[in-house]
């Protein structure tokens, strides 16, 4: 009798997934022993704030910017720096455990690199979500937005394979809505806040960046406007 033993009892991680949770949980790891004084020095009790007044993404910055006709770099790049600042420890936990969950599935259908270009760009869509169709007094921080950006991968992948055996796609959507659900619940019982907004716009832009994105979804596309 023969074993494999090259035949892994969890399958690993995607690169690009551990390299996202490394950063969101090194740079948390920082901030909560910092505070406790273990590293960093007097000045590391501080070292939370300074990243949010500096890397959270602030709707008033951004109003600044399209006042005046002007995009700094240090003001453009809170786009994509505020998921890596986290609000406090509980929250990169959330942050991370949905990371290594939907990022891994992601990465292993689209590929690394396109599970890191949806990360990205829904954190970016999540943010302009927030401040466009709000109008919020807080900036905005953590890594929930791009997150569910891949929660709108993984449904568009559940909503082609219900496409594909003839069943009901609406289904593809139960994640998402008990998600929204359970927000919604924790809101009026804690008064949470309005960032579900950015969390849906991340949504909704990891699931459009799928068409493209996905194996075959650009020749896909093309291949319909060209029968058109």
């Amino acid at each position: 009798m023969s074993s494999d033993h090259n035949v892994h009892a969890v399958n690993p991680l995607p690169p690009a997934v551990v390299a996202l949770f490394l950063c969101i949980m090194g740079i948390e790891l920082a901030f909560t022993l910092g505070a406790r004084g273990l590293i960093g020095g007097p000045e590391a009790v501080g070292w939370r704030l300074l990243a949010l007044e500096k890397y959270s993404f602030s709707p008033n910055v951004f109003n600044w910017m399209v006042q005046n006709g002007r995009w700094p770099l240090d003001y453009v790049m809170r786009f994509v720096t505020y998921p890596f600042v986290s609000g406090n420890f509980t929250q990169a936990i959330f942050v991370s455990v949905f990371l290594l969950a939907m990022g891994k599935m992601v990465a292993e259908v689209f590929g690394g690199v396109q599970m890191l270009v949806i990360f990205v760009l829904s954190g970016v869509g999540g943010a302009l979500a927030y401040v466009l169709l709000l109008d919020p007094a807080y900036p905005l921080v953590g890594g929930f937005p791009p997150v569910y950006g891949l929660i709108g991968a993984f449904t568009w992948l559940l909503w082609r394979r219900l496409s594909l055996i003839g069943e009901n796609q609406s289904r593809a959507f139960s994640l998402i809505a008990m998600l929204m659900g359970i927000q919604l619940v924790f809101g009026l019982l804690f008064g949470g806040t309005s960032d579900w907004v950015a969390d849906l716009g991340g949504f909704a832009t990891g699931f459009g960046l799928s068409f493209f994105l996905a194996p075959g979804g650009w020749s896909r596309i093309v291949s319909r406007i060209r029968r058109e």
